[in-house]
């Protein structure tokens, strides 16, 4: 499986997919365009046919509007079914010092899903 990088933007964060099972999308995402995402799902959902043996996913969000929000929750519904498969899932939700706001929005995700959060405020 070919790892997926997508390099950040203006609005647009930048995705590191790779096959080993380290996932990271950093940085801003703004943009309204779902279409975006279409390449992300598309990687993930082959991913998930044929997942390492333990998958880390890595969050840091400057800003996340709605549809990278719905996008985020999709993946984390989906590594829910992962885990209830047997393999082992883990979140890493970084935000920046003091960022409440960021914080709030990784503990809202924890709730809704079954997966393990790790939280890491980072220095200036």
């Amino acid at each position: 499986m070919v790892d997926l990088k997508i390099t950040s933007s203006f609005d647009k964060p930048e995705i590191s997919f790779q096959s080993n099972g380290s996932l990271s999308i950093q940085g801003k995402s703004n943009m309204e365009n779902d279409n975006f995402w279409d390449p992300v799902r598309s990687w993930f959902a082959n991913y998930l046919e044929n997942p390492a043996p333990k998958t880390t996913i890595s969050l840091h969000f400057e800003s996340l509007n709605i549809t990278a929000s719905k996008a985020v929750l999709q993946m984390l519904y989906q590594l829910n079914e992962l885990t209830e498969k047997g393999h082992t899932a883990t979140v890493e939700w970084a935000f920046n010092h003091g960022d409440q706001d960021m914080l709030e929005i990784g503990k809202d995700f924890e709730h809704l899903v079954k997966v393990p959060f790790l939280f890491l405020e980072l220095a200036h």
